[in-house]
């Protein structure tokens, strides 16, 4: 591959924006400068120079070292979002890692920027008139493993593998409290009271069965991490069965709010992560399995009281 190297002093008339001065030193277009800045080709008064608007003045060594015969293509940008990664997806779905703070789907107040909609904003920037398909959801304030359809058909099919409880989903918390038994399973229903709070109550036309297993990750002198799966997926469960049990979730703001708070998690989010998620492919039918890592938050946490 022969590379050629050309310069130029900047002229009066030349300085300005340096890409304009490429443009004129090989006469190429403009996406194919905007590829050589990116693929380093680019350099003044001997620094290399990735910046298109990058100003040179009077005097200033513009430098071009490329390869005549290589198409230089612009490098695909990475997709950035505070509201979620992009953790899989494919021609038929998508799973994301959501951030703490951020709503699935929009209330009755029509909230802008929710999870949905910054998945379908994504999703449209390789698909016209695309939208995020609405499988499941995550509390506003915990974080992790969503996963979206492409298709409604694909986001259906996956609908009905969380009816009948197929898919592997489990969580990481901390606790207030010591957790006495290693490991264990909540079974209680739940009702939804006048202020949409859930509780514990007695089985009923009008209460929905909620079932948590958990085990014991590790234990300080007044929290525990706990890893809790899934065997239903209501709304708040593992929220209301730790509560209920007396052990709220660090951070929550509905149940056992005095309990739950701790003065070293002065974070605005609660200490719940789904760290796991596994379904069948709707597409393919093979199983598929994935793993977000704790949050800064909860990994800062939990460093502290192994300290302690």
């Amino acid at each position: 591959m022969a590379r050629t190297t050309l310069t130029t002093t900047v002229t009066e008339e030349q300085a300005g924006r340096i890409d304009l001065v490429i443009r004129n030193l090989c006469e190429a277009s403009r996406s194919q400068v905007r590829g050589m800045f990116e693929h380093g080709c680019v350099s003044v008064n001997g620094r290399r120079c990735e910046q298109l608007a990058t100003a040179v003045n009077i005097g200033d060594v513009v430098a071009l070292n490329y390869d005549p015969d290589q198409r230089y293509r612009e490098k695909k940008k990475q997709w950035s979002d505070r509201t979620f990664q992009v953790v899989f997806e494919d021609d038929h779905l998508i799973v994301v890692d959501k951030a703490a703070g951020t709503l699935t789907i929009p209330t009755d107040r029509n909230e802008a920027n929710t999870l949905v909609e910054r998945v379908s904003v994504y999703i449209s920037h390789s698909r016209r008139n695309r939208v995020a398909c609405l499988v499941h959801r995550l509390d506003r304030d915990v974080s992790g493993l969503l996963v979206f359809g492409k298709h409604q058909p694909v986001a259906d099919r996956l609908i009905e593998q969380f009816k009948q409880r197929k898919p592997s989903r489990v969580y990481a918390a901390i606790v207030a409290g010591v957790v006495k038994a290693d490991e264990g399973t909540f079974d209680a229903h739940l009702a939804t009271g006048k202020n949409l709070d859930r509780y514990v109550a007695a089985p009923s036309a009008k209460t929905e069965a909620a079932i948590t297993h958990y085990r014991v990750l590790q234990r300080s002198t007044d929290t525990t991490l706990v890893e809790a799966t899934l065997e239903t997926g209501k709304r708040n469960q593992i929220r209301v069965h730790f509560a209920n049990a007396g052990h709220p979730v660090l951070g929550d703001p509905r149940y056992r709010t005095e309990q739950a708070q701790h003065p070293r998690w002065t974070r605005k989010r609660i200490a719940l992560h789904a760290r796991s998620l596994g379904f069948v492919h709707p597409a393919t039918g093979e199983p598929v399995q994935f793993e977000s890592p704790l949050p800064p938050a909860m990994e800062k946490f939990l460093a502290g009281s192994r300290k302690r």
